[in-house]
């Protein structure tokens, strides 16, 4: 998974049927400071999240559909999760 902030969104008219329902995000890849490290990503939306949300990100198509549970879905990125805190412990602290 890849955590990432939410910071688009995408407003589609015509898009393939199997994605009728679904919510598209601009999500980028943060480090745990909250520093932006790659490039941006779009993503279906499965928690509501939405711009400014730190989140989690699958980025793997089998794993995608599954969530989904659909395969003849086109996707390859999904949101799984909008974090509410994190809490990290240094080794020797």
């Amino acid at each position: 998974m890849i955590l990432s902030k939410v910071i688009g969104t995408i407003v589609s008219t015509q898009k393939s049927p199997a994605l009728k329902d679904h919510k598209l995000l601009i999500v980028q890849p943060i480090d745990l400071n909250g520093a932006f490290t790659g490039r941006e990503m779009l993503a279906i939306d499965r928690v509501d999240a939405g711009v400014g949300d730190v989140v989690l990100v699958l980025q793997e198509g089998a794993g995608a559909q599954q969530i989904l549970q659909r395969k003849d879905v086109p996707v390859h990125t999904v949101v799984v999760a909008v974090v509410d805190g994190m809490h990290l412990e240094m080794p020797g602290e």
